[in-house]
């Protein structure tokens, strides 16, 4: 804990001459006491009180005037928050199979559902941008905090083609080195010092299917790697053969119903993504730092996005603390006063009878 005025600490040191100043007062109390014959006399007419009563207003108001001396001296607590000046792409998958519909209306439009509840919840945080990848990779928003303009996008999805994982990262890692000077582009040479630590920026590829065209993504993890940008894949899509289906505005307008628009509405899929095998998403995200997880439905979509608050850099941000430990400071002294003239009320004397 830091303080924005530490000279004001100096005033704790009234606390032992407050002390001292109450012991001698009680010594010459003592003193000046006097001499009765009857205990018995005395006992009826001072209330009686036990030990740690007399005790426990003194101590109450001891600790809040330390309290209120910390307070004084503007404590800052140090708390974690989410890095304004970080960086997600988003880097999704728009290949034919994400008409797929195992995943309930489609798995597009879950994703889409998924993903802008994700967005909603990162306002005022980190800059996200979205990338979009099938047969090649387009970048459709930079890196921004533009909430709108980023559910537009994602709500302006359309699919069809094959899937280039790694053209999807290199892409993003390109929107990325426009915003953050210290991630190199991917036709610059790149090397991160290993003390330096990850940069403040990270790639969620999200894909239903194995790479099947462009650029190796074992080759674009690499790059990533090389950058300190992490990369955290998700697999999507169940195992269960299923019908696909997009509607005219996700085909782009055309066709209605089938694979890409085309086969009436029949088209049908077998297995996750024709078979995909996720084991290329487990080793890019190791071997970039980042980690895989397996969606299947929207609910273990939302739930891999959830956890993404520990992809990007989290800071450690000063809070003044002061208002806090003024009230409990005068929080405490009022208890003590409140118990002191509590236990210390005068008894009223008791009327004689005849």
């Amino acid at each position: 804990m830091a303080f924005s005025w530490p000279w004001a600490l100096l005033t704790l040191l009234a606390l032992p001459l407050l002390f001292a100043a109450w012991w001698l007062t009680r010594r010459g109390r003592r003193r000046a006491a006097v001499r009765v014959t009857s205990i018995a006399l005395v006992a009826r007419a001072v209330p009686g009180r036990s030990r740690w009563r007399r005790r426990v207003p003194a101590v109450l108001l001891v600790l809040g005037l330390a309290v209120l001396a910390v307070g004084a001296a503007r404590p800052q607590a140090t708390v974690p928050a989410g890095s304004s000046s970080a960086t997600i792409m988003l880097t999704l998958d728009v290949s034919g199979s994400m008409c797929a519909t195992d995943v309930k209306p489609n798995r597009i439009t879950a994703v889409q559902d998924t993903a802008a509840a994700f967005i909603r919840s990162q306002a005022g945080g980190p800059r996200i941008g979205i990338v979009d990848f099938s047969s090649t990779a387009a970048l459709l928003v930079p890196p921004t905090t533009d909430t709108r303009q980023l559910l537009t996008a994602l709500g302006e999805l359309t699919v069809g083609g094959a899937t280039a994982i790694g053209d999807g990262m290199l892409t993003s890692l390109d929107a990325i080195a426009q915003v953050d000077p210290g991630v190199a582009p991917t036709g610059a040479a790149a090397k991160r010092d290993r003390g330096a630590g990850y940069a403040d920026d990270v790639i969620v590829v999200l894909t239903d299917g194995s790479n099947n065209r462009g650029v190796d993504p074992s080759a674009a993890a690499k790059e990533a790697a090389a950058r300190g940008v992490r990369v955290f894949t998700i697999g999507y899509g169940t195992d269960n053969p299923t019908m696909l289906a997009c509607s005219p505005s996700q085909l782009g307008g055309f066709g209605g119903g089938g694979y890409g628009g085309f086969g009436g509405g029949a088209g049908f899929v077998g297995g996750s993504a024709f078979g995909a095998d996720f084991t290329p998403l487990r080793q890019i995200a190791k071997t970039t730092g980042g980690a895989f997880y397996r969606a299947q439905d929207a609910g273990q979509l939302s739930r891999a996005l959830s956890k993404l608050p520990a992809a990007f850099t989290v800071v450690r941000q000063q809070v003044d603390v002061a208002a806090a430990f003024a009230a409990l400071g005068g929080l405490l002294v009022a208890a003590a006063v409140a118990l002191s003239l509590w236990w210390n009320r005068i008894r009223r004397p008791a009327r004689v009878t005849r």
